[in-house]
């Protein structure tokens, strides 16, 4: 039985503490150990913010599109792997399509959609200027940007692949 590391803070890490046992849905076997505790969740919110975040808002909207290309690229090549883990929790082939490759194809959807209709830069401008005055000495306009902090999200357990990946995606 293998213990399930998590990659938190830019390394993986195991928990140390009250363990789980994950087991094949048909064989019942024990196929892996699992436990957050004794993990730093507040250092790895931290690294989150501090590494990640900043990462992040330093690039462009089509840096990013090309990001979840690369992203989904690297999943689709790991999809054997992926179809042999959705079989030990039960999941037919359909089942397993649907969620990995339509999580995936989530991926390149929303990376076509940044690429094409977003700006290569950090700065979105939403709309025209906007004036507040009437000699035109003061006028406004919304630009929308990135968010500071993390990005918190609870994952459903019927679509694991395609629930995560649809709200990585908007996110990243």
């Amino acid at each position: 039985m293998q213990q399930l590391a998590s990659f938190l803070s830019g390394a993986w890490q195991s928990g140390r503490g009250r363990e789980r046992h994950i087991h094949h849905a048909i064989s019942g076997e024990a196929l892996w150990e699992v436990t957050s505790e004794g993990l730093d969740m507040a250092a790895a919110r931290r690294y989150a913010i501090e590494h990640g975040g900043e990462s992040l808002r330093a690039m462009t909207f089509i840096e990013r599109a090309a990001m979840l290309k690369a992203v989904a690229k690297h999943l689709l090549s790991q999809k054997a792997a992926f179809y042999a883990l959705s079989a030990q929790t039960g999941a037919t082939k359909a089942d397993s399509w649907v969620d990995i490759e339509g999580g995936i194809g989530t991926l390149f959807t929303y990376a076509s959609l940044g690429s094409r209709e977003l700006p290569d830069d950090t700065l979105w401008p939403e709309d025209e200027l906007i004036p507040l005055s009437k000699e035109g000495g003061f006028a406004a306009r919304h630009v929308l940007t990135s968010k500071s902090g993390v990005a918190v999200h609870i994952n459903a357990f019927n679509f694991p692949c395609w629930g995560m990946l649809e709200k990585l995606a908007p996110t990243w």
